[in-house]
């Protein structure tokens, strides 16, 4: 077990810059709070595991062979969720390019969500409905911020991301987009495979666009939360009629 109680630690340093983007893009790990996500990953682990980390007065898992035990301060620092329970460092999955020129089964889902919140929630809903690829376009906020990782309730760990280009350079036409203008989606017929984009809060689909529009239609309200919306798509899309396997 390595002790570490000064803020000048190199070894701290690194794991302090895991609670940012510029450092996850540089590191290659992340940081897995929450007593019940740790607790999961433990039991049934989806990617490789480097270390624990804990504090005074919390209680280490005796199955993780590299712990770190931090003073309270520095521990504070790193759990920026608040979550008072120990932290483990995973390695962070390898996140290909996608390839657009392939032909692919099922709905896949294009993610230019710049708020970490929104998009774990959204990678959530992915998971839940039966979307088995994310790709997470240029805009899209780093998947393994904390904030993200949490809201995915480990969805994170399992679904399949990929990376892809600025939602600016999106052309195909059959592209499908929510937006407050489109085909309601109670009288939308999903296409056996195809596009799904979501979109982020007040951005709006760029202009010009010839995207196949997809609307939900509300009362009294203007509009819907980005990721309730899309949660809402993919549900709709989950209950379409499955084709016979012949």
């Amino acid at each position: 077990m390595l002790e570490i109680s000064s803020a000048s630690n190199s070894l701290y340093k690194r794991l302090l810059s895991l609670t940012e983007a510029k450092g996850l893009k540089k590191e290659k790990s992340f940081l897995l709070s929450g007593k019940n996500l740790v607790q999961e990953h433990l039991k049934n682990p989806k990617l490789s595991l480097e270390s624990e980390i804990f504090t005074e007065g919390m209680k280490p898992s005796t199955s993780v062979k590299f712990q770190i035990k931090m003073s309270k301060a520095l521990f504070e620092t790193l759990d920026v969720l608040g979550t008072h329970s120990p932290l483990l460092v995973l390695q962070q999955p390898e996140i290909p390019e996608w390839d657009f020129e392939k032909k692919h089964q099922g709905l896949q889902l294009l993610l230019p969500v710049g708020d970490p919140a929104n998009l774990g929630a959204a990678i959530r809903s992915a998971e839940a409905f039966g979307v088995e690829n994310v790709i997470l376009l240029k805009e899209s906020a780093h998947p393994f911020l904390p904030k993200a990782v949490k809201a995915s309730a480990g969805s994170i760990t399992r679904v399949c991301l990929f990376r892809g280009p600025s939602i600016q350079a999106l052309k195909d036409p059959e592209i499908l987009a929510l937006d407050l203008k489109g085909t309601n989606l109670s009288d939308f017929h999903w296409p056996e495979n195809g596009y799904l984009l979501g979109g982020e809060e007040g951005a709006g689909l760029p202009a010009g666009s010839k995207f196949r529009r997809l609307s939900i239609p509300t009362n009294q309200v203007e509009s819907l939360n980005a990721t309730v919306a899309l949660s809402i798509a993919l549900f709709h899309y989950s209950q379409r009629p499955k084709r016979k396997k012949s």
